[in-house]
């Protein structure tokens, strides 16, 4: 099994000021070719410290790809001190600097003794032209066959690396066998109330097939995953054999494989029957709304939305009675059905989904504590409702909500049988 490190390199990725996306998109080429990353670490820009990361790493794993630290200023020292690991001079690549130049100068900078500095790498590396940028990759190697790889920090530049040269070259250094994932995604039972419905299929999984549960609001993705498989068909086969098998133990919770969403099935349920939606949102403030207009194609069914944080508005515009605000509150379950069936209304559409609710961190009480809302869904035919407690941080609330709302109109439309 071939087995790499992931070292990202930056003062402001351990700070906080950035998010680190490079290790992500590294991890998910080296894993799709059937390296397995053992190991990532951010570490700063301390000479000291990349030696001492880059030496452990090389002691542990054949492939360790490093980012950051390769821009032409004096806090950029990834590529020296590499050069003193490795003890090799330096010299200046022709190529690099005619590409250096002529990009700088296109874009109206000057071509000075900072920017020039680019262009000269350690006489050990073999360098890995960067067309999309002015820092160049480097390709290490030793007498043992271990790679080390450094990549600029500037994410599209190591992507095409990635993607042009690093992902070839590996491909060509090493005999690689195949890893193997796939990931069901489920609803409607949380992690725990799932595991223990699995329980027994999940016992009698062969040892060399992981399971791991990613939960998320309302929904949690299995994912089977094998390493270093020497027949990657026979690899798929198998693991689709074992997914098949939770047909029978849990089949009315499972809504599909991979990216697949909620929002997804319903974009897809919708645009089949040629049906419309529409949305009415007060404490999820417009976020069930964009969870459909995200995807390409959501105009085809998607009318419109209303987000309805004053009662004046639900009253004005989606015609909820102000009497009964008054005797229920805006928070109840006769507030969201009014509002869902104004929003279907007033937008002449098929369907709609309406919240409303206490999103915190203020405004709760004991009859409706932070975290409350009531839902609903109204349909050609009828409306439901239900009402929730998400929790009690903010954007935990408003994400439960949404995915709590969108799974009842995928249940509706997946029980109705108007085309």
């Amino acid at each position: 099994m071939i087995k790499a490190t992931i070292i990202t390199i930056g003062d402001e990725i351990l700070i906080g000021q950035i998010v680190d996306t490079n290790s992500v998109s590294i991890a998910k080429h080296l894993n799709s070719a059937g390296i397995t990353v053992a190991e990532k670490v951010s570490i700063g820009d301390n000479a000291e410290q990349i030696e001492q990361t880059l030496r452990r790493a090389l002691a542990t794993t054949q492939v360790v790809i490093i980012t950051g630290g390769l821009g032409p200023t004096k806090d950029d020292i990834t590529k020296y001190t590499l050069a003193k690991f490795f003890s090799s001079d330096f010299r200046e690549d022709d190529a690099v600097a005619r590409h250096v130049k002529t990009m700088l100068e296109a874009r109206g900078i000057v071509y000075n003794e900072l920017n020039h500095s680019q262009a000269v790498v350690p006489e050990k590396c073999t360098v890995l032209f960067n067309y999309h940028g002015t820092a160049p990759g480097m390709w290490f190697e030793d007498a043992e066959r271990r790679v080390t790889i450094s990549l600029p920090g500037v994410p599209f530049e190591m992507e095409h690396l990635m993607e042009d040269e690093v992902m070839p070259r590996l491909k060509t250094h090493f005999s690689l066998n195949a890893n193997i994932h796939r990931t069901m995604i489920t609803a409607g039972l949380p992690e725990s109330m799932l595991a223990e419905k699995i329980a027994a299929w999940e016992e009698a999984l062969p040892a060399h097939i992981k399971l791991a549960y990613l939960p998320a609001p309302n929904v949690v993705r299995l994912r089977l995953s094998t390493y270093d498989a020497i027949d990657e068909t026979a690899a798929r086969e198998e693991i689709n054999a074992l997914f098949a098998q939770l047909n029978d133990i849990i089949p009315q919770h499972i809504v599909g494989f991979e990216e697949a969403s909620m929002q997804a099935l319903v974009h897809d349920l919708l645009t089949q029957r040629q049906q419309t939606l529409s949305t009415a949102e007060s404490c999820t403030g417009g976020v069930i709304a964009s969870r459909f207009t995200a995807m390409a194609g959501a105009s085809a069914y998607f009318n419109g939305g209303v987000i309805a944080y004053a009662n004046e508005v639900k009253i004005g515009i989606l015609g909820v009675n102000a009497e009964d605000i008054e005797r229920y509150g805006a928070v109840s379950e006769s507030v969201a059905r009014q509002m869902a069936e104004g929003a279907r209304r007033a937008t002449d559409s098929d369907y709609a989904i309406a919240t409303t609710g206490i999103a915190g961190p203020t405004g709760g009480t004991k009859e409706k504590p932070i975290g409350t809302v009531w839902m609903a869904v109204a349909t050609p035919t009828h409306t439901i409702t239900a009402l929730r407690n998400c929790g009690t941080d903010r954007g935990q609330i408003i994400n439960r909500a949404t995915a709590y709302a969108i799974e009842m109109l995928y249940k509706e439309l997946k029980n109705n049988t108007n085309k």
